[in-house]
């Protein structure tokens, strides 16, 4: 459950309506940020509720790359503002050995196939409104793959917020990596979208109008949840005026650095494509959201709707995802990245993985596996 970034410059302020103070465009346009939510585990692959215990003992210098979350088995990495994918995953990288040197083990996977046990949770005021309105349903971490895109503009971060919400299927579909629960496979490519879709404000929004709009549905929103700002509006696409940013959040991490910097590739250059050929196909919220079932259902077998009356293969939709996307991704420095988006196409996404792991030799194997494809 994320909230922030360093994606951009300056520190959280409360309120939505204090956003209309955003920073859109403090920093380059297209630039890009990355978070990823990831497992503490110790050497049997057990979890580990030891996440603020860490954050003493981390070095200095990347403790503000590394935070907690609700969850004291669960720790979020963070970059700070990288021009292209390579970067991104550059700056995961190092923030993981410093993470690996302070003494913890890492895994990453949407939610930890094994037996969770008792939910241990982390004690800061700011969690205090997340345990009163969901006390009930935090019984395990999900982990998730937050990507930031740098916006010029208010106006701009509304109209790229609201075309990549009809990307958000297909994006699902390719991280999907959370299929066993309680060591039983869940039929579903992504259990972790099940698991938060139980929370208020985890969904997908409407399309607004302008920013005045986010900013009245937003107003409208904390003031009915009860919370400090629209920070605690976990939409899978929201932008985000304390940084500058869209922030694209609905779905799986993945374990290896790399595949979650190709991951903000693509988004990097879907992007940049809607600044520059504005394009989204209008779809209503209602098959955009089934969609996105599909894709957390199926994975890369889901059907995706791509305009009013077609659906087609998620791989097919994939494919030409992959060819608009290309050519900015190409000024952007990072069409060497999106080789990964293909590697997924090519082999399967993480769900793939782990139903072959976990088929071949039970959970164990399956938690050795996400544990060592996390090491760097």
């Amino acid at each position: 459950m994320g909230t922030s970034s360093k994606t951009g410059n300056g520190s959280e302020t409360e309120g939505a309506a204090e956003g209309r103070e955003h920073k859109f465009g403090a920093s380059p346009p297209l630039t890009i940020g990355v978070e990823e939510e990831l497992l503490l585990v110790d050497e049997d692959c057990g979890l580990v509720a030891g996440a603020e215990e860490l954050l003493e003992r981390i070095d200095p210098d990347c403790r503000g790359a590394v935070s907690t979350e609700i969850f004291a088995t669960q720790i979020e990495l963070k970059t700070g503002i990288c021009l292209d994918a390579a970067q991104a995953a550059e700056e995961l990288t190092g923030v993981r050995r410093a993470v690996a040197a302070a003494g913890a083990r890492m895994m990453g996977s949407g939610l930890y196939p094994g037996d969770a046990g008792d939910a241990a949770l982390v004690e800061k005021d700011r969690y205090l409104p997340v345990k009163r309105d969901l006390v009930s349903v935090l019984d395990t971490p999900p982990c998730g793959l937050h990507v930031h895109v740098g916006v010029p503009d208010a106006e701009t971060a509304i109209a790229v917020a609201n075309a990549m919400r009809h990307h958000l299927p297909l994006l699902a579909a390719l991280t999907a990596n959370s299929p066993i629960r309680d060591c039983e496979d869940t039929g579903l490519a992504s259990c972790r979208a099940s698991v938060v879709r139980r929370y208020p404000r985890f969904e997908l929004p409407r399309a607004f109008r302008d920013y005045d709009d986010f900013l009245r549905v937003a107003d409208q929103l904390i003031a009915a949840a009860g919370v400090d700002d629209y920070t605690y509006i976990w939409w899978d696409v929201r932008p985000h005026p304390n940084l500058g940013t869209v922030e694209v959040r609905g779905m799986d991490v993945l374990p290896r650095p790399e595949q979650n910097a190709a991951v903000a590739a693509l988004i990097q250059a879907l992007a940049a494509k809607e600044i520059d050929r504005p394009g989204a196909p209008g779809l209503t919220r209602e098959a955009i959201e089934e969609s996105y079932y599909q894709a957390v259902r199926y994975g890369l077998e889901a059907r995706l709707m791509i305009d009013d009356s077609t659906a087609a293969p998620a791989a097919e939709v994939a494919r030409a995802t992959l060819e608009e996307a290309r050519p900015y991704a190409e000024q952007l420095d990072g069409a060497g990245a999106l080789e990964e988006i293909d590697r997924i196409l090519s082999e399967g996404n993480g769900a793939d993985h782990q139903r072959r792991v976990h088929a071949e030799g039970g959970t164990e194997a399956l938690l050795r596996d996400l544990a060592e494809r996390t090491l760097v």
